[in-house]
C-alpha cells in the first residue's frame, strides 16, 4: 500500500533542486513537511509579508499574481502546476513580494522556513540553486520599478518580464563593502534584496569609482538586465509535474488558515506598539489619535483635536465613530467607515480604530487566534478571537486608516534650526562669551561697593576712594564697550539666521501642492511664516539669557553662601512661590497665547480677502458690510489680547509682589545679623546686590515660561507648513526628466475629484490630442474645460488614470522638468507689480526685446 509519505517522496524526487538530494536527507525533510488544504480562491500567500512556511504545490492548480505600480489590480503571471515551489523567493530575497491564490482545491505541502534555512545552510547545491535563480515575480517586480522610474508607458509588463529571464545575470555579493568600479558596467543593475545602503529597486551607477555598496551580515543581491525597453528571446518553458494523486483521497488534511501565516506573528508580541493612557472619553479618543500619530510619525496637534472633540461633546453629549472618522481626515488620514462581523475583524488590514465598552481603542494586528489593541484606559491588550467577539459582540462599525502620500509627517521641531545656528557657531560662542565677561564684570559692582563701605568710609581713607572710584569707572566703560561689541556682533548674526531660515520656508512654501493653499487663506499662511521670527528670537535671545541666568545663578549662590548661609536661604525662600506661579499661569497664558493668534489670522485673513477683491467690493457696494465685518473680527483680536495681557499683567504683579518680598525679608533678616555684629553693613549691601542678581532671573521667569509658550505655539504653526509634503516628494524626487517634448498628449480613462468626493469634475476621460494640433475645449460652466487643461503640468494630481505626452506617462518623470517645457495662460490672470515687458519675460529673464515682442 502506497502511504503519503512515499508519494510525497516521489513528488520531491521530481522537482529540482529536491531531486539532487540523497535519500537520507530527502526522508528528513518529508517528515517536516506539513499538508494543508485550500479553498478555491483562497490565498496561499500575499506580497504584504514574508512568509512563515515555503510552499510545493502537490495537487490543483494556483495563480502567481503581479501587481504593476500604476494599478490596484493584479495581473496573472503565471499558472502554478504541481511541483511548484511558492515563497522561496521572498526568503532568499528578504522581500515580501509573492502572491499565490489557489485556482481549484489545492494541496500544499509546507515546509517550515527555518527548516528551509537549515536545509540551506547544509546543501550549498542546494542554496546556489535557489540563489543563482531568478524568479518571474522578482523580475516582474525589478523591471516594473525601472520602467516605472524611466516614466515610459510598458504596454505587457509580464511579457517583458518572461523574456529578461534568459538574459538576466544574478550577482550574490558578500556582507561586505564592495566599490562600484568592479561590477560589470554593461548592464543595468538593479538591488533585489534588503539590508543594504541602497533600497530595494535602486539602479546602481557602476561609473561612480567613489561609491560602494555595503550590506548586512545576509549579504546583498543584485539582478543585471539589458535594457529593459529592448525586446528578449523568449524564455524556456518550465517543466510541469503531475500526479496520480486525487483529491478526494485528501478529506484527512486540515485546511489552511483564512490568512496566511506570516513569518512576524512569531515577534509579534516583542513589537512595542505606541500606547499613550486616557481616561474618560474625550481624554481616551485624543489618546488613541495620538497613538496614530506616533505610529506614522505625523505632527500632533493636540489643542485642534481636542478643542474638535470637546465642541462635539458638548454639543451632543456624545463621541461617534463618524465624528472620529472626520477628526482622523484632519489630521491626513484616509478614513474609511465599514460594518463587519467580528468574525471578520481578524482579517482587515491595520490599524483599525473600533468602538471598545464605553470609548476606543486602537486594533495594531491581527492573527486568526489573536487580536492586539490598544485601550486607553488599560494599556496594550491581547485577546482570543473568542474573548473579542464577547466583549464587541457580534458585529459593529470601525473605521479603516491609511495614511496618503499627502499626509504629514513630524520633521519639523527644535532640531530643524540647529544647522543654521551651527553654521554662525562662532559668532554665537563669541557672543556669550562677552556675555560671561560682562557677568563676571558685574560681580566687581557689589565687592568694591562692600569695600568702600567697610573700609573707606569707616576708615576715611579717600586716596583709597579715589582709586575704587577710579576702577567702578573703568569697569564700567569695559562693560559698555563689551555690551555694544556684543549686540552688534548678535543682531549681524540673527540676521543672517534669519535670511538663512527665511529663504528655506519661503522655498518649502512655494513648492506646496495647489491643494494646500485652496485649503488656507492667504492672511493665514502670512501669519504663519510670520512665526519664524519669535523662535528665532527664542532660540537666539531668550535660550542664550536662560544659559547664562542658570549658570550664573549657581556662582552667585555660591558667593552668598560664603557671605551667610542663613540670609541665602531667606533670598531663596520665595523661589518655591515663583514655582508656583509658574505652574498656575502657564496652562492659562498658553490657551490666551493661541487663541490671541488664530484671532489675528483671521482678522489679516479677511483684511487680505478684501483687499485683494476690492473691484467685488466696489462693485456690490459692501464697503460698509466689509468694514463692520473686519471691525468683528478686530474686536474679538483685541478682547483676547487684552485678556491675554491682564492675565500676563497679574502674573508679573504677582512676580514683582515675591522679588519685594524676597527683598524685604532679607533687609529684615540682614539688618538683625549687622545689630548682633555677624555680618558687616557692606556686606549685607554687597549680599543684597548679588541676591539681585538671582532673583532677577526669577523674575523673568514668568515672562520665559510666557515666550516659551509662545514659542511652541509658532513651532506648531510654522510647522504645518514645513511638515506638509513638496509636490517634489509626492511627485517623486528620483523620477526621470521629461524629455523635450513634442506634443502628442493622451488622455486615458481620466477620472479627477478636487474634494475627492463622489462628485467628480472628471469621469474616466479619454482624448487623444495629436503633434501641432489646435484644439478647443466647449462645454458648459463647471463641466470641467480648466480642469482638463490644469491636469497636463500636474497642478493636481489624478484619482485615477493616466495622461501621456509623447507616449510618457506625466506621473512618472520628474515635475518641474515637465513643467518647464508648458507655457500656460491661466483663466485668472496675475500680473505682478513690474513690467509688462517683465511679466511677459517672466520665465526667461534674459530674452531679448525681440523675443519678448513676438511672444507677446
Amino acid at each position: 500500500m502506497t502511504t503519503s509519505t512515499d508519494i510525497y517522496q516521489e513528488l520531491l524526487a521530481k522537482i529540482t533542486p529536491f531531486d539532487r538530494l540523497d535519500s537520507t536527507v530527502l526522508e528528513g525533510i518529508i517528515h517536516k513537511l506539513q499538508p494543508l488544504r485550500y479553498r478555491m480562491g483562497q490565498a496561499i500567500l500575499v506580497k504584504e509579508n514574508l512568509p512563515a512556511n515555503i510552499y510545493i504545490l502537490h495537487t490543483g492548480q494556483a495563480r502567481l499574481l503581479g501587481y504593476p505600480l500604476d494599478s490596484i489590480a493584479p495581473q496573472t503571471l503565471e499558472k502554478l502546476e504541481p511541483g511548484a515551489i511558492i515563497g522561496a523567493t521572498g526568503i532568499i530575497r528578504g522581500v515580501p513580494c509573492e502572491t499565490a491564490i489557489a485556482s481549484t482545491e489545492s494541496v500544499c505541502l509546507t515546509l517550515k522556513v527555518s527548516d528551509f534555512q537549515e536545509l540551506l545552510s547544509q546543501q550549498p547545491d542546494i542554496a546556489a540553486y535557489f540563489r543563482n535563480q531568478l524568479s518571474l515575480i522578482e523580475a516582474y517586480d525589478l523591471i516594473g520599478v525601472e520602467t516605472n522610474r524611466r516614466g515610459k508607458v510598458v504596454n505587457d509588463l509580464k511579457e517583458l518580464a518572461i523574456r529578461s529571464l534568459k538574459h538576466a545575470t544574478v550577482l550574490n555579493l558578500p556582507p561586505d563593502k564592495i566599490p562600484l568600479s568592479q561590477i560589470d558596467p554593461n548592464l543595468l543593475w538593479l538591488v533585489s534584496s534588503s539590508g543594504s545602503n541602497y533600497p530595494v529597486g535602486s539602479v546602481i551607477d557602476t561609473t561612480n569609482n567613489q561609491q560602494y555598496i555595503q550590506s548586512t551580515d545576509k549579504g546583498i543581491r543584485l539582478i543585471g538586465f539589458t535594457d529593459p525597453t529592448l525586446s528578449f528571446s523568449k524564455a524556456k518553458e518550465e517543466i510541469l509535474y503531475e500526479t496520480s494523486i486525487i483529491p478526494n483521497q485528501h478529506s484527512s488534511i486540515p485546511f489552511a488558515p483564512e490568512k496566511p501565516e506570516v513569518a512576524s506573528e512569531a515577534t509579534n508580541k516583542q513589537i512595542k506598539y505606541p500606547y499613550i493612557h486616557g481616561k474618560g472619553l474625550v481624554n481616551a479618543t485624543l489618546a488613541c489619535f495620538q497613538m496614530l500619530a506616533l505610529l506614522w510619525n505625523m505632527p500632533w496637534k493636540r489643542d485642534v483635536l481636542r478643542r474638535a472633540l470637546e465642541n462635539n461633546y458638548k454639543r451632543t453629549g456624545n463621541i461617534s465613530i463618524e465624528i472620529c472618522g472626520a477628526v482622523a481626515e484632519l489630521m491626513g488620514l484616509k478614513a474609511q467607515l465599514v460594518e463587519v462581523p467580528a468574525v471578520a475583524v481578524s482579517k482587515l488590514p491595520t490599524p483599525v480604530l473600533l468602538s471598545w465598552q464605553d470609548t476606543f481603542a486602537i486594533l495594531y494586528h491581527t492573527t486568526e487566534k489573536e487580536l492586539t489593541l490598544a485601550v486607553p484606559e488599560t494599556g496594550i491588550v491581547r485577546k482570543k478571537t473568542e474573548a473579542f467577539i464577547d466583549i464587541w459582540g457580534q458585529d459593529g462599525q470601525v473605521l479603516l486608516l491609511q495614511s496618503t502620500p499627502e499626509t504629514p509627517k513630524k520633521r519639523f521641531n527644535l532640531s530643524w534650526f540647529l544647522p543654521s545656528i551651527k553654521k554662525h557657531k562662532a559668532a554665537l560662542i563669541e557672543v556669550f562669551i562677552a556675555s560671561l565677561f560682562v557677568q563676571l564684570l558685574g560681580l566687581a559692582n557689589p565687592l568694591i561697593t562692600q569695600v568702600i563701605i567697610d573700609k573707606v568710609i569707616i576708615q576715611n581713607g579717600i586716596n583709597t576712594l579715589n582709586v575704587l572710584g577710579g576702577l567702578l569707572i573703568v569697569i564700567a566703560i569695559i562693560e559698555g564697550i563689551v555690551t555694544w561689541l556684543r549686540t552688534n556682533l548678535f543682531v549681524d548674526t540673527t540676521n543672517r539666521i534669519d535670511l538663512s531660515l527665511g529663504t528655506e520656508v519661503i522655498d518649502h512654501l512655494l513648492r506646496l501642492p495647489l491643494r494646500y493653499f485652496e485649503k488656507r487663506p492667504v492672511g493665514e499662511i502670512s501669519s504663519r511664516i510670520n512665526e519664524l521670527e519669535n523662535i528665532r528670537s527664542f532660540l537666539t535671545g531668550t535660550a542664550l539669557t536662560v544659559v547664562l541666568d542658570a549658570i550664573f545663578s549657581v556662582v552667585y549662590i555660591c558667593v552668598m553662601i560664603l557671605y551667610s548661609w542663613l540670609l541665602t536661604i531667606v533670598a531663596l525662600a520665595t523661589v518655591p512661590l515663583f514655582a508656583l506661579l509658574t505652574f498656575i499661569f502657564a496652562p492659562i497664558i498658553r490657551s490666551q497665547t493661541r487663541t490671541k493668534a488664530e484671532r489675528n489670522a483671521e482678522t489679516q485673513s479677511y483684511l487680505v480677502e478684501v483687499v485683494s477683491g476690492i473691484q467685488t467690493v466696489k462693485a456690490q457696494n459692501i464697503e460698509l458690510n466689509s468694514r463692520w465685518n473686519w471691525q468683528t473680527r478686530y474686536g474679538k483680536y483685541i478682547s483676547s489680547s487684552f485678556r491675554n495681557v491682564i492675565t500676563s499683567n497679574t502674573a508679573g504683579s504677582l512676580s514683582n509682589f515675591l522679588n519685594k518680598l524676597s527683598g524685604l525679608l532679607l533687609l529684615w533678616v540682614g539688618a538683625y545679623l549687622v545689630l548682633k555684629q555677624e555680618i558687616t553693613l557692606g556686606e549685607l549691601i554687597a549680599f543684597r546686590i548679588i541676591a539681585g542678581y538671582v532673583t532677577s532671573p526669577l523674575l523673568r521667569l514668568i515672562q520665559l515660561w510666557q515666550n516659551f509658550q509662545e514659542t511652541a505655539l509658532s513651532l506648531e504653526r510654522l510647522a504645518d507648513i514645513l511638515d506638509t509634503p513638496q509636490e517634489s516628494e509626492l511627485a517623486g524626487k528620483n523620477n526621470i526628466p521629461m524629455p523635450a517634448i513634442v506634443g502628442e498628449i493622451k488622455y486615458e480613462n481620466v477620472t479627477f475629484s478636487f474634494a475627492k468626493s463622489s462628485n467628480l469634475q472628471l469621469n474616466g476621460v479619454s482624448i487623444e490630442i495629436p503633434n501641432g494640433a489646435f484644439i478647443g475645449v466647449v462645454g458648459q460652466s463647471g463641466a470641467g474645460k480648466s480642469t482638463l487643461t490644469k491636469l497636463i503640468p500636474r497642478l493636481y494630481e489624478l484619482d485615477a488614470g493616466r495622461i501621456l505626452i509623447d507616449g510618457y506617462d506625466i506621473s512618472k518623470v520628474e515635475l518641474y522638468s515637465l513643467r518647464r517645457q508648458i507655457g500656460m495662460v491661466l483663466q485668472d490672470t496675475l500680473l505682478f507689480d513690474t513690467t509688462i515687458q517683465e511679466n511677459i519675460a517672466l520665465i526667461v529673464p534674459d530674452a531679448t526685446p525681440e523675443e519678448i515682442v513676438e511672444a507677446a
